[in-house]
């Protein structure tokens, strides 16, 4: 009886020393979250922690040194004692790509913002650049009008380089047909493609005849992107619908009742040209609108329409045509060249008027390290008006305008 109670005893005493042990030993650690590259959509993206979406965080820093219009003395730059010979420009950039695929097809956020920061301003602007959603072949955001193609091989940091070159809102669907080739139908925000410098009958006065916003741009493309190269032909219809007249800002009370259907069309095209150096390209691209110039020029210096009188507008026709190459000198320096043409017209009983406008940007440029580099450019503009029957005045008289600009570029 006495060896069975000490037996027991013993057993206890282990099974206490074995429970203190235990209580003394090191609790197992919690599993990392180790964050995984995703290899799925290029280089730079990994996995959020804990689902299945790739996400790639880019940015930049770009700060210039321009020096402003210096072809003549009547310019408003070097030739006025006021005016800004020299301006700088610091710009930062960040960007944000998340992708996960589904069984629909692809869901993509892309959001690309703008911080910049130009001489005599106390504060930066910011600018959503893009910021859109992609769901299978539909976009729904701010993204880069679907008729745009070509829009230069230059940086156009001062003169805009002679193309459709606008960002709008807009609800689109794309269809890939394979082997390169693709459709896009796309609803566009027609605010953003207006040009709202609008002139009287006799062309002496400018101001916005543009009323609401009733109808937005339709816009369709079809495009092939292969191994020699991409095409695009595109097409768009525009609104423009009268208003009450406001010059300077201030409504007149007079009213353009009348409505209009603008439209332009397009076609462009960029090879490849490995055979003079690896990286350089030949692009050629030509448009043609009818009350809607920005879709053949962003910086369209003539207007959309005319108003003939307070029941008719007269739509403005505008073509243009240019080209560009980018050749790499060596693996780390190269240059750009961008020409282009682009001729305003319109007949009315008291006024005909064309316009030629030409343009031409050329840069060199030295990235001695990836996604570093420094370059100059310079950018010129000549517009000439032929006026018959009236006068544009001093606002759109004929000028030649000669930029410079020094950049200092770093992308991650």
């Amino acid at each position: 009886m006495k060896k069975n109670t000490l037996l027991l005893a013993g057993l206890a005493g282990f099974a206490g020393l074995g429970a203190a042990q235990a209580a003394d030993l090191p609790s197992a650690p919690e599993p990392v979250d180790y964050v995984r590259v995703c290899d799925a959509y290029g280089a730079g993206y990994f996995y959020i922690p804990g689902t299945e979406t790739c996400l790639r965080i880019q940015g930049g820093m770009r700060v210039e040194l321009r020096f402003q219009d210096f072809a003549d003395d009547g310019n408003v730059a070097w030739g006025s004692r006021n005016g800004n010979g020299t301006t700088t420009r610091a710009r930062a950039y960040v960007r944000f790509d998340s992708r996960t695929q589904t069984e629909y097809g692809l869901l993509r956020t892309y959001v690309d913002l703008w911080f910049t920061q130009d001489s005599g301003s106390d504060n930066p602007d910011v600018e959503l650049r893009d910021g859109f959603i992609q769901f299978g072949g539909f976009t729904f955001g701010r993204a880069e009008s679907f008729f745009d193609f070509y829009t230069g091989d230059n940086w156009g940091s001062i003169i805009q380089q002679g193309f459709s070159d606008h960002r709008t809102n807009l609800f689109a669907y794309t269809h890939g047909f394979g082997n390169g080739f693709s459709a896009t139908l796309s609803v566009e925000d027609g605010t953003f493609s207006r040009n709202t410098a609008v002139r009287t009958r006799d062309l002496s006065d400018t101001y916005d005849v543009y009323g609401g916003h009733k109808m937005p741009d339709l816009v369709a493309n079809v495009r092939v992107d292969q191994g020699w190269g991409s095409a695009q032909i595109m097409g768009a219809l525009h609104e423009v619908n009268g208003g009450e007249i406001v010059v300077g800002g201030t409504p007149t009370g007079n009213t353009v009742r009348d409505t209009e259907i603008g439209w332009a069309i397009g076609a462009g095209a960029t090879f490849n040209v490995p055979m003079l150096a690896p990286g350089d390209t030949i692009s050629i691209q030509g448009a043609y609108s009818n009350g809607a110039a920005r879709y053949v020029h962003e910086d369209a210096i003539a207007p959309d329409a005319i108003d003939r009188s307070s029941d008719d507008l007269e739509l403005l026709e505008a073509w243009g045509i240019g080209a560009g190459m980018t050749h790499h000198w060596t693996p780390t320096i190269s240059s750009a060249l961008t020409a282009t043409y682009t001729r305003y017209s319109l007949d009315v009983l008291s006024a005909d008027f064309d316009v030629d406008q030409i343009g031409v940007q050329g840069n060199v440029v030295w990235s001695p390290v990836a996604g570093f580099l420094m370059g100059v450019e310079l950018e010129y503009k000549t517009e000439d008006w032929d006026i018959n029957g009236g006068s544009v005045g001093s606002t759109f008289a004929d000028d030649d305008t000669l930029v410079g600009v020094f950049r200092v570029q770093r992308t991650f």
